[in-house]
């Protein structure tokens, strides 16, 4: 099959690799959309294109992915089993591969509830560590119920984990399957205590794959603390709060930036991980600002 994806490719190579996020548009108007890609396609080693994120229709992040491509960026398909059985699934696989898309974060997804569609059907056929062994069958040469494929894909396969977890004990069981289901990369939930993760890291070094930090960006010190009441597994520290809270009238944004980009300078120079990923959740924009911030000028 081809040759391996750039961001394998990057890893491989030793970088410390950064990928940034793209969310579709709910309806057909993309220009700003396409605006986001172009201003980061060179700056990152991938973008992300979220699959119905939050339970909320979008389009698809097959076809976001393909825009990528024809850009000449780096994509990486998102696949969440909540609203597709194994057949459409292992179809969406197939058709990325053909399109020359060869990056896919495998996820179990969220729930219906809290989407825009409450009445639509929940699907989980499988679950993420079944669609990553999925794929490792696909490029076997054969199908889930057995049957014999005319061309077999080749993918660098993605999956997330929650560092911070508490109690931490069943993230790291099911790190540990996707790990063995067949996991290239793992990219965590938003990381915000670098010396609790600094632990996770020291557990997760015994395995053979590449840990990319989630970097939220902060844009006030009321998120920060809505994250921490309402957010499964995120958990912002007091002082990052205080210093967000401290920033002067319209100067908070710019203060996350500066704290995002603290961030990853040291998760970078202390070589904690093998790199980030940046998740600005509707402010993609300054995804460069905090590149800047970092110190990172760049991808390649």
């Amino acid at each position: 099959m081809s040759e391996a994806s750039r961001l394998q490719q990057a890893f491989a190579a030793g970088k410390f690799v950064v990928s940034g996020e793209i969310g579709p548009p709910k309806g057909t108007h993309i220009e700003e959309m396409l605006h986001h890609i172009d201003a980061l396609k060179d700056k990152v080693d991938a973008l992300n294109v979220t699959d119905n994120q939050s339970s909320v229709m979008r389009i698809s992040s097959l076809g976001v992915c393909q825009l990528i491509k024809e850009k000449n960026g780096e994509p990486i398909l998102q696949m969440t089993c909540r609203d597709r059985n194994r057949l459409a699934l292992q179809s969406d696989l197939l058709s990325a591969s053909v399109l020359g898309i060869k990056n896919v974060l495998c996820l179990t997804g969220d729930y219906i509830t809290i989407g825009d569609h409450k009445e639509a059907k929940p699907v989980f056929d499988i679950d993420s560590v079944q669609l990553i062994q999925t794929i490792r069958q696909l490029e076997q040469g054969r199908d889930l119920a057995g049957n014999e494929l005319q061309g077999a894909p080749k993918f660098f396969v993605g999956a997330v984990v929650t560092p911070e977890a508490d109690p931490i004990e069943p993230q790291l069981l099911k790190f540990e399957k996707k790990v063995k289901a067949g996991a290239d990369f793992f990219q965590t939930q938003a990381i915000y205590d670098i010396e609790n993760f600094k632990k996770f890291m020291r557990y997760a070094r015994q395995f053979n794959t590449k840990i990319m930090a989630g970097i939220v960006l902060l844009v006030s010190a009321g998120m920060a603390r809505y994250m921490n009441q309402n957010v499964p597994g995120i958990f912002v520290p007091q002082e990052l709060i205080d210093e967000m809270a401290s920033a002067p009238k319209g100067k908070a944004l710019e203060k996350g930036i500066e704290i995002a980009g603290r961030m990853i300078r040291q998760l970078k120079d202390e070589k904690i991980c093998d790199g980030v990923h940046i998740m600005a959740i509707g402010r993609e924009g300054v995804i460069p600002d905090i590149l800047s911030a970092a110190g990172l000028n760049g991808a390649g």
